[in-house]
């Protein structure tokens, strides 16, 4: 998810900051798609991998590309031609015709909606969920592990991470200067909607706006040095109260404990990982901002001279809704990996993350499951300009046996010298972690709501850019396994000819001391990688969709609410 900085304007409210001026050019809309050599921006030479692939007269297959995410906007004129649609089910008959234990699932599945029709649209933090599980079991503080019984060591060690994390996180000078800011951003935020006539509106819209209020002038000064300090005029006003709602609510919950929200609406068991079949096929869900953005850069319709290019030009997205405004829930993560897998999807995109797994054996077994079946698994590697080689950011490759899935590929998000150097200052980064980097900073893409467009920035817009480069490679060259995909992606990287800021700070390091092939993705020269292997077998590669032996319940018709 998008993550939005606040410190380096905090002292706003007490002293008057001259507004900065950005000192690098913006870079074109679809810089992240250039050529570094041709173009001058460092994107990943795509048009330059068509040109080649033209070259050898090949004819893609389609390959099916599962993003997990918030949702989709199914009507969006770049997607709706490239939705998956599972032929088996017949559209709103409320029967489960394919009989896989998922009714109507047309283009995909949502994991965090109720059978009545009702959404799971904001959660709360795994942290959190975890802190006040453990206080209500143990008290405020962790007992001493040598005075509890054996099986509760690992449970009592948890908890004092949880709650160091907490604790850490939190800076009560800083929380109550962020309500401040929230009293005094809404009291001009009101004027300037009704003056601009909109009830969102970004930097892009202040520029010829002149408030003559004084709480308005307040109001923009503040979404502006935000936007400044973030490099980019995209961040709208609903953006900042939710940021700065989101951090004062996660101080609050530590007295409070957090609403369930999942419970009430999804009702299944939470605590057994055969109970699969839940759910809804509502995959707009009023949060379909994140997945319909991921989904564009990966495959929204190319040279149909509307909108956007996606990358892979002979893609289905599979939408498999798992991630709502908030923490996501490790059942589903696992069920939704499954469900694709089952489905036929040859690539699962991963844009989210969390800091703690407590069912991490569930998600294991899922990625061991689509390891088995030869899916590759591309995943966000985090916005917290954290080294991931020290930090928890789950799911990730490594299983609690410490061995390595070989389907993973992890992405920590590259920019340009235009948008403030080759490494995106909010990614995080790890040598023995984070296997690449990738454009993910002002990534212009689909957006829901009436045929939008945007930028946004994310390890989140970097993961689908692998993504699709992987499913370019794969539609092109069919008789590839996904280890050799990951292999063609990887060993093609291509290194900047200077050192790169560290994320978060201003040293500087060879981007090879930040991931582990020390370099950013190239899609041209990944393509001509891969023309030269030499798969065992030349038919086209069909994934398997073989599912294993779990109870299932008979359903047939859906359930009314």
């Amino acid at each position: 998810m998008k993550r939005i900085y606040f410190s380096i304007f905090a002292a706003f409210f007490f002293c008057s900051l001259a507004l900065a001026q950005n000192s690098f050019l913006a870079p074109p809309k679809g810089w992240h798609l250039l050529d570094h050599d041709s173009a001058g921006y460092f994107g990943i030479s795509l048009h330059k991998a068509y040109d080649f692939i033209k070259t050898k007269k090949l004819q893609p297959r389609k390959v099916v590309v599962a993003v997990i995410d918030s949702g989709i906007d199914t009507a969006h004129e770049d997607l709706k031609p490239i939705l998956w649609i599972n032929k088996k089910e017949i559209p709103g008959n409320g029967i489960d015709d394919d009989n896989n234990g998922y009714i109507d699932d047309v283009h995909g599945w949502n994991f965090v909606g109720g059978r009545d029709g009702r959404n799971v649209k904001e959660n709360s933090l795994e942290a959190v969920r975890l802190y006040h599980k453990f206080k209500s079991k143990y008290g405020a503080v962790p007992p001493d592990e040598n005075a509890v019984k054996p099986e509760q060591k690992e449970e009592i060690e948890l908890y004092k991470k949880v709650q160091q994390k907490l604790l850490g996180d939190i800076n009560p000078a800083e929380i109550f200067l962020y309500k401040r800011l929230l009293t005094t951003f809404k009291k001009g935020d009101s004027t300037i909607q009704r003056e601009l006539d909109k009830e969102e509106y970004t930097c892009a819209d202040l520029e010829t706006y002149y408030p003559t209020n004084k709480d308005a002038k307040k109001s923009k000064k503040l979404l502006q040095e935000l936007c400044v300090a973030n490099k980019g005029d995209e961040i709208s006003n609903k953006e900042l109260v939710e940021h700065l709602q989101k951090d004062i609510s996660k101080a609050d919950a530590l007295d409070v404990a957090p609403r369930d929200f999942r419970k009430e609406i999804v009702q299944d068991d939470e605590n057994d990982i055969n109970d699969r079949y839940y759910g809804n096929n509502d995959l707009m869900a009023a949060t379909a901002t994140h997945g319909t953005h991921c989904s564009g850069i990966i495959a929204a319709v190319r040279n149909n001279d509307i909108g956007i290019q996606g990358i892979a030009d002979n893609v289905s997205i599979m939408m498999v809704r798992a991630v709502p405004d908030g923490d996501e829930h490790d059942k589903d993560v696992a069920n939704s990996i499954r469900y694709a897998v089952d489905n036929g999807a040859q690539i699962i995109s991963m844009s989210f993350g969390k800091g703690f797994s407590p069912q991490k054996h569930w998600v294991d077994d899922a990625v061991r499951y689509a390891e088995s079946k030869g899916v590759l698994l591309i995943h966000a590697a985090g916005n917290d300009s954290k080294n991931t080689d020290s930090t928890e950011n789950y799911p990730c490759a490594k299983y609690l046996d410490g061995k390595i899935a070989t389907n993973w590929i992890e992405v920590g998000a590259s920019g340009d010298l235009a948008n403030g150097g080759y490494t995106a200052y909010f990614s995080n980064y790890g040598k023995k972690t984070v296997d690449v980097f990738a454009p993910g900073v002002n990534i212009y893409s689909t957006l829901p709501g009436g045929n939008k467009y945007g930028n946004e920035s994310g390890t989140s817009m970097a993961c689908p850019v692998v993504a699709g480069t992987a499913a370019l490679i794969w539609g092109y060259y069919p008789s590839l396994s996904a280890s050799q995909v990951k292999y063609v992606i990887e060993k093609s990287v291509q290194a900047p000819d200077m050192e790169v800021k560290i994320p978060g700070t201003d040293k500087t390091a060879p981007m090879s001391d930040l991931c582990k092939t020390g370099g950013i993705i190239n899609a041209y020269r990944a393509v001509k990688l891969a023309s030269t292997l030499h798969a065992e077998h030349k038919q086209p590669y069909k994934n398997k969709t073989q599912k294993e032996v779990l109870p299932k319940p008979k359903l047939k018709k859906a359930v009314k609410g």
